[in-house]
């Protein structure tokens, strides 16, 4: 009798997992969507936009509002890069690495946002043929509520 109970125990397990696993899978199908503000004419921006695509985001691009958008997300004036993101209601700045836009969604810290300040060539996005494979060291900042910045990752 135990036995019987055990198998069907299993058996319901099974089917309820196998009722579950099309929900599971579809939901960690699911890409990020991130939304950026840049200017019309800015090729660096819309090769940031390609790289996140290619690392698993969906990008929204806008080509007016960069400034205003940042004033209005709070990104401090100091962090000011060429296009200004939002996801999951974090700021991102500038040419992010996508590795740390996916690590601030897992560990989710109080904070406004990650910022790479100014265009530094070899980081995503500024990154093309043209640098000759030019890569200049720059930090990703983690920037408080309160607009003070910490080193988040260094890449050298």
């Amino acid at each position: 009798m135990k036995n019987a109970i055990n198998i069907n125990l299993q058996r319901r397990a099974l089917a309820l997992g196998l009722v579950c696993l099309p929900t599971i899978s579809f939901a960690m199908a699911e890409k990020p969507v991130i939304e950026m503000w840049k200017s019309p004419t800015c090729g660096c921006c819309t090769d940031w936009a390609n790289y996140l695509e290619q690392n698993g985001f969906v990008v929204k691009a806008y080509t007016q509002g960069h400034d205003a958008m940042r004033k209005k997300l709070g990104m401090p004036a100091a962090f000011t890069s060429c296009h200004t993101a939002l996801i999951a209601g974090y700021t991102i700045e500038g040419h992010v690495p996508a590795k740390e836009i996916k690590r601030i969604l897992v560990e989710k810290p109080m904070a406004r946002g990650l910022a790479v300040p100014a265009m530094p060539v070899g980081s995503p996005g500024m990154n093309g043929p043209e640098y000759g494979g030019r890569q200049d060291p720059y930090d990703v900042l983690l920037i408080s509520m309160s607009g003070q910045p910490s080193v988040y990752q260094s890449y050298r």
